[in-house]
């Protein structure tokens, strides 16, 4: 009888209903029992007893029980027996997994001396680990009179990754419906920043529907990196606006047309386009057209075209109204959410673009005919026409949100998952602060309107200039990114145990990431700081909405 069956056996007669009769049946009392015996009165087989049944702390370690491994003396092209035993976890655990061949059922379990072990483990349901085996200078792999707990463990510190990854059943190729895996005398050691996405750390992991007793042990997080500082927008300026076109001179045209309109496109596709200059005539001069985009509320009249001459003067265009700032985006707020490849913090908001600037509006136009003038009867008879407003410069684009801080976590356990924790401890380490938040672009700059075209001699009026473009907005500072959190275990619809002496202890919360241009004690705009819990119970994301 291979261990697992030992322990389902002694299992099935703590929890079986004991049959007993009176003084005149044949069955007395049954250990363990039939599903029938009430029919039947036959008590079922009792199990039979192995070296292998019981406590493995207690226990015998026997090359039928287990895999042996040891990071000094081990070779994995041996077949992992106390005399030859194998170098690494990984392989040892796929022997005990799997059997050594010849029809040798698995055991399920893997003896690991003390000792360093610098390799990533993956460890199914239903494979046991006991480390801190006494093995070194003709030790016999027991425990007794020499397991120094947390002094002498086996060590699983690996260079980079999560250190320890127990899977779901549905990711192990197990042969019985036993599906839980103890973890037995062992300290778990996770590097700073090491784990899958290069700035959490997290010791352990338990995916989907895993189950795992962690006794006698510790695991140990190291410190979150911090989030990358968000990426600025350019620091050249927008583009800027177009000078508008200068009006016709009078008496050069029988009807003078205004100026045209000049644009200027933005990369976004909003367009600033100066208002076209009023005509030029003989006896009035026409108004000139208000620049664009003009603003939804428009109290100062800015970029308004300008009055045509009739019995006064004409008037020049309204200089256009400068886009606005994009001001300073929001900081980082939450917690971040768990997932298998750990867990996905918040960014800081991105800035908002600057807004465009208005284009000028146009100059009025003038007339020809006065009281003592006009245009010579050999030329053309319309007055000076009106030059077009200079259209407004593009909005800044804005920063990029600075990234979240890595998190620090002992134990992760995914959805569905079941963890018991005695006698051991979890430690985590400290969340990297969040990332600054990216500057914004200079907006670009604003443009003059045209000139108005001149009268003939001395006595007739001059058409009006166009008004000038109002300067782009400068593009936003981007928000800072969330502390990373510090969590001794985090769980997201998993069960998790403490029993006796398993404390689990935080270190500190990351910073939030200051916004972009912002000063050291400026809170505005600064992202939200890291968590810290010894254990913290995520909620299940909702699903995605169907398509």
């Amino acid at each position: 009888m291979r261990p697992r069956e030992g322990r389902r056996a002694l299992a099935a007669a703590v929890a079986g209903v004991v049959c007993a009769w009176g003084a005149s049946s044949t069955l007395l009392a049954c250990t363990s029992y039939r599903d029938d015996c009430w029919e039947v009165m036959e008590c079922a087989p009792a199990p039979e007893p192995t070296f292998c049944d019981g406590d493995p702390a207690t226990t015998m370690a026997l090359d039928e029980c287990g895999v042996f491994v040891s990071p000094l003396s081990g070779d994995d092209r041996s077949p992992g027996t106390k005399d030859a035993p194998v170098k690494t976890l990984q392989h040892a655990i796929g022997i005990a997994a799997g059997g050594r061949g010849n029809g040798e059922a698995p055991t399920r379990r893997v003896y690991a001396c003390s000792g360093l072990f610098e390799e990533q483990v993956t460890l199914p349901s239903g494979v046991d680990l006991w480390g801190s085996r006494f093995c070194d200078d003709g030790g016999d792999w027991s425990y007794e009179g020499s397991f120094g707990g947390p002094d002498h463990p086996t060590i699983i510190a690996p260079p980079g990754g999560i250190p320890l990854r127990v899977l779901g059943v549905e990711d192990a190729e197990l042969a019985e419906d036993d599906a839980e895996s103890v973890i037995f005398g062992v300290r778990v050691e996770a590097a700073d920043a090491s784990a899958d996405d290069g700035k959490s750390s997290i010791a352990m992991l338990l995916s989907s529907r895993a189950r795992a007793i962690v006794r006698d042990s510790q695991v140990i997080a190291g410190n979150g990196k911090d989030g990358e500082p968000g990426e600025d927008a350019r620091s050249e300026p927008a583009n800027g606006g177009v000078r508008g076109n200068d009006g016709a001179d009078a008496c050069t045209a029988d009807f003078a047309k205004g100026a045209d309109p000049v644009m200027t496109v933005c990369d976004d596709g909003i367009e600033s386009t100066g208002g076209p200059g009023g005509y030029g005539d003989i006896e009035s001069g026409g108004d000139g057209a208000a620049g664009q985009p003009v603003p939804a509320e428009n109290p100062e009249g800015y970029g308004l075209g300008g009055t045509g001459a009739g019995s006064a003067h004409c008037s020049a265009g309204a200089d256009g109204m400068d886009g606005l700032d994009g001001g300073r985006a929001a900081g980082a707020v939450g917690i971040g959410q768990l997932s298998i490849v750990g867990w996905i913090g918040v960014r800081g908001e991105d800035g908002k673009k600057g807004g465009v600037g208005q284009a000028g509006g146009g100059g009025g136009g003038s007339k020809s005919r006065g009281e003592m003038t006009a245009c010579p009867a050999s030329r053309p008879q319309a007055g000076a026409a009106g030059g077009s407003g200079g259209s407004g410069g593009c909005g800044g684009q804005g920063g990029k949100g600075g990234g979240y801080g890595g998190a620090s976590i002992g134990i992760m356990a995914l959805q569905e998952s079941a963890l018991t924790l005695d006698r051991t401890e979890v430690f985590a380490g400290d969340g990297g602060s969040g990332g600054v938040g990216g500057t914004g672009q200079p907006g670009g700059v604003g443009r003059q309107g045209g000139w108005g075209g001149v009268g003939f001699g001395t006595e007739m009026w001059v058409a009006c200039r166009g008004g000038g473009g109002g300067n782009g907005g400068r593009g936003g500072d981007a928000g800072g990114g969330l502390g990373g959190p510090s969590y001794g275990v985090a769980s997201i619809a998993a069960s998790v145990t403490f029993g006796p002496d398993a404390p689990a202890k935080a270190g500190t919360g990351g910073d939030g990431g200051l916004a972009g241009n912002a000063a050291p004690d400026d809170h505005v705009g600064r992202g939200l700081q890291g968590d810290s819990m010894p254990y913290r119970q995520f909620d299940v994301p909702d699903p995605p909405p169907p398509h």
